[in-house]
């Protein structure tokens, strides 16, 4: 793999794996509702939120999802692939503060289609809160 081009379909495994993760401050939830649009009070209104099951602000569940396409995208398989579908259950919040971690796991590999099979989890701690499956299309060598 390279900084341009991730795996090539060939070099892919099942079971490799890989992750990103990162530490949800109050501005990545700011800068994800300006630029999805999404400003749900229940992520942006400290008041509003203190009202819901969830007793404050919680992060947009598609920053998780966003993780995700960042390993897809960068480390596995990487640069070149592209994202053709993706399933999510959201399990749980994610608060401020709160470390999430992407993994994806390759699960089965088509290679007719060039397409690979990952599992999808985020992470806080040992707590599942994104659980999914996505499927990307990888270039090949030939």
């Amino acid at each position: 793999m390279t900084d341009l081009h991730g795996y090539y379909f060939e070099d892919l495994k099942e079971g490799m794996t890989a992750s990103f993760g990162k530490t949800i401050t109050e501005s990545d939830i700011y800068t994800f509702a300006g630029v999805s649009g999404d400003l749900n009070p229940v992520h942006v209104n400290d008041e509003f939120a203190k009202t819901t099951m969830f007793k404050g602000r919680i992060a947009h569940g598609m920053i998780g999802a966003s993780f995700i396409s960042a390993v897809l995208g960068t480390k596995l398989p990487g640069p070149g692939c592209i994202y053709i579908k993706q399933e999510l259950k959201f399990k749980a919040p994610v608060k401020i503060g709160d470390t999430l971690i992407a993994h994806v796991t390759i699960k089965k590999l088509n290679p007719e289609k060039k397409f690979v099979e990952c599992e999808t989890v985020c992470t806080v701690g040992d707590k599942k809160v994104i659980d999914g499956e996505a499927v990307v299309m990888v270039p090949s060598r030939g």
